[in-house]
């Protein structure tokens, strides 16, 4: 399987911050129709595709949203003021540029400070150049939400760019939509919104779907790089099977299938445990009586950072253990 570099980077620069989802679901959207049976956005803004089968009902989520910064003020002299949507570090954030969606273009700085260990996000503002706050109200208003502003780059083994964090999901489940052969099982796959702010979207999502199996596919963490916490996890070694994070344990059937599956076809993996954090998994398992779910991780440097990176063949990887996944008769 070729590597789709376009996709990728098609995606990672499409701006949805969390409750903003709108370009991205559309382009998603197009993306995918003449791969699926039926397909339909619900009220929260959800993205559910369809690939009708005869078998289990199993939900596949990647969540299309990203973090970003919204304004909270706009000063006299045009400074603004935010607040953070997602999860956002101001260590990372400090003198990064960041865009609008209207393509407004800003730079975030700080008070003076004097420890910067104690940095936090209400020392610090955008700047957008403008003279005054007049001048500024012409370009963005309170609740305006900006994304980081940063290039797509890769080599011949990795990709490194802004919002990897999901939108490597997002490629994920399309690259596994367009290629699914055998659709035995009943498939929905749920592009979802506002994960970022706590798996909002996939919990309405599965209410809705009633699945019988939950599949997220999300980024982890990595454990390679100089002096990290130790994390048996990292670039370059094979798809993530999740065992456990912050928000799930996962099925212990359903993740054995997936490593039979990965050991049977020859598909590199590695077992996640993640101390932190959490995936759509942990809506989708607590949905009514309860779903048994699994996740597929990818491996990513720099997460939630300005420039997040992550394996080619990894991600291949995840694609080919997801088609696998969903053309398997899953009995748990």
């Amino acid at each position: 399987m070729k590597f789709n570099s376009q996709l990728l980077i098609e995606l990672v620069n499409l701006y949805g911050p969390s409750g903003n989802e709108k370009i991205i679901r559309e382009y998603i959207k197009n993306e995918i129709k003449d791969y699926v049976d039926e397909m339909s956005t619900d009220d929260l803004g959800n993205l559910i595709a369809r690939k009708k089968g005869n078998g289990k009902r199993i939900m596949i989520a990647a969540h299309m949203d990203q973090i970003g910064l919204m304004v909270t003020d706009i000063d006299d002299k045009g400074f603004l003021r935010f607040t953070n949507i997602g999860g956002i570090s101001p260590f990372i954030t400090l003198s990064q540029q960041v865009i609008f969606e209207n393509g407004t273009v800003g730079v975030v700085s700080s008070e003076p400070i004097e420890d910067i260990s104690k940095l936090k996000l209400a020392n610090m503002f955008i700047d957008i150049g403008a003279k005054d706050k007049e001048e500024a109200e012409k370009l963005v208003t309170i609740g305006d939400i900006c994304v980081y502003k940063s290039e797509y780059s890769d080599n011949e083994n990795v990709v490194f760019t802004r919002c990897l964090d999901d939108r490597v999901g997002c490629f994920v489940a399309i690259e596994a939509l367009k290629r699914i052969e055998n659709t035995k099982n009943d498939l929905y796959f749920v592009f979802t919104v506002q994960e970022e702010v706590g798996l909002r979207g996939a919990k309405t999502s599965a209410f809705r779907i009633e699945p019988d199996i939950g599949i997220a596919i999300d980024v982890t963490g990595s454990g390679d790089t100089p002096k990290a916490k130790t994390f048996a996890v990292g670039l370059h070694k094979g798809t993530a099977i999740k065992v456990k994070d912050n928000s799930i344990l996962t099925h212990p059937k359903l993740r054995q299938i997936m490593v039979d599956i990965a050991k049977k076809n020859e598909i590199p993996y590695q077992l996640e445990v993640l101390e932190y954090g959490g995936t759509d998994s942990g809506a989708i398992h607590l949905t009514k009586e309860g779903v048994p779910s699994g996740v597929i991780s990818i491996p990513t440097r720099y997460v939630h950072s300005t420039i997040e990176m992550a394996s080619k063949k990894d991600i291949l990887n995840s694609i080919n253990l997801l088609i696998k996944l969903l053309e398997h008769d899953i009995n748990l």
